[in-house]
């Protein structure tokens, strides 16, 4: 069983910069697939960005390569969201998942756990 909690949502200005947190129960947490997703209401979970447990496979939307970055510690059993140059259109409630799978897959179906997500706001 997976427990995780994200932080550092909040209410930034376009052109501006947010890191989430995502911190997990896991004891194993080092064997653990990762990775972001968001939601706006109305519309279906949207992949963002996945890391495998190593930290050596990154998979991404293409569409945000270059303004958002993932990365983990797991000597911290955290996983991040570095979010560069925000765009209104980024405004969403983000979610942290987890899955065993060795490879990150980046179909939502695919991961067992999830946090309860944190918001981001951007402003015109």
């Amino acid at each position: 069983q997976v427990q995780l909690v994200e932080s550092g949502g909040g209410l930034v200005q376009a052109g501006g910069s947010l890191r989430l947190s995502c911190a997990a129960s896991a004891r194993t947490f080092s064997s653990y697939s990762m990775a972001w997703f968001r939601q706006t209401p109305g519309k279906e979970r949207e992949f963002v960005q996945a890391i495998s447990w190593s930290g050596g496979t990154i998979y991404y939307t293409d569409s945000l390569k270059g303004r958002f970055t993932i990365s983990r510690d797991n000597a911290r059993n955290t996983v991040y969201l570095q979010m560069n140059s925000l765009k209104p259109e980024d405004t969403a409630l983000y979610y942290c998942a987890a899955t065993s799978s060795a490879a990150p897959p980046v179909a939502a179906p695919m991961y067992a756990y999830w946090g309860q997500g944190t918001q981001v706001t951007v402003s015109s």
